[in-house]
């Protein structure tokens, strides 16, 4: 009786899964996150409080759990989403702008937690507000709570990070990493992370706090090696 209760709970998380999140025929999942966004769905629910009951099978009732199961995804960003039937979400590149609001809400949340560490020193191998942070140290930190693949710890592996995108100059979006080859030709030693309208946020060196930089200024675009993009329409990587 206990295996029965337990398959019916998990079909009936997997039926309001797929009502309230229908998909296109291409947009294809993994086992693995489709298993995750279910057990997401499980706990957001029961954090829930005990809602007035609704009559299964009508419009206002599964309009009331679409609604229900979105708040819950806004509350879980490392939730893997997807697009939904007819969506065409556009992106307008090089404003610093987002067009679509989850993004933009996963975006915001990420430079909060940058700029949240303002004034603090430059710690060469730091990863936590009470110690300080390096350049990739800042990031590594900002990031990888939202994020379901994490991000490696090294400004370069994070340059040749497999699963970042690649951003034209003049396209760079509120978001994206920047780095700088400082003390090389080839190789990413620096990174910070673009914040609009020219602007960005580091770690800079020893004896340093973190600060809001200028893309534009001659040392920078002298080092510049080019932006990635983790943070992608559809998906937080």
């Amino acid at each position: 009786m206990v295996r029965i209760k337990h398959l019916l709970t998990k079909l009936l998380i997997a039926t309001a899964f797929a009502a309230a999140f229908p998909l296109d025929a291409a947009a294809k999942t993994t086992p693995q996150q489709r298993m995750q966004n279910r057990l997401l769905l499980a706990k957001a629910r029961a954090k829930q409080p005990a809602s007035p009951p609704v009559i299964r099978g009508s419009h206002a009732a599964k309009a009331a759990l679409r609604a229900q199961n979105r708040a819950a995804l806004k509350r879980h960003p490392e939730w893997f989403t997807f697009p939904r039937r007819g969506d065409t979400p556009h992106l307008r590149d090089g404003t610093g702008r987002l067009a679509n609001d989850w993004l933009h809400t996963v975006t915001e949340r990420v430079i909060e937690r940058l700029q949240a560490q303002l004034g603090k020193p430059y710690v060469w191998g730091g990863e936590t507000p009470e110690e300080g942070f390096d350049c990739s140290g800042l990031v590594y930190y900002a990031f990888n709570p939202l994020l379901a693949a994490k991000l490696p710890r090294s400004a370069n592996e994070m340059y040749h990070y497999p699963q970042a995108r690649r951003v034209a100059d003049g396209s760079l979006r509120r978001g994206d990493l920047l780095f700088f080859a400082v003390h090389t030709r080839d190789k990413a030693d620096h990174m910070g992370v673009y914040l609009g309208d020219g602007r960005f946020i580091e770690s800079p060196r020893t004896g340093k706090h973190i600060r809001i930089s200028s893309l534009t200024d001659a040392f920078w675009q002298a080092h510049y090696m080019g932006g990635r993009r983790i943070l992608l329409n559809g998906t937080v990587r």
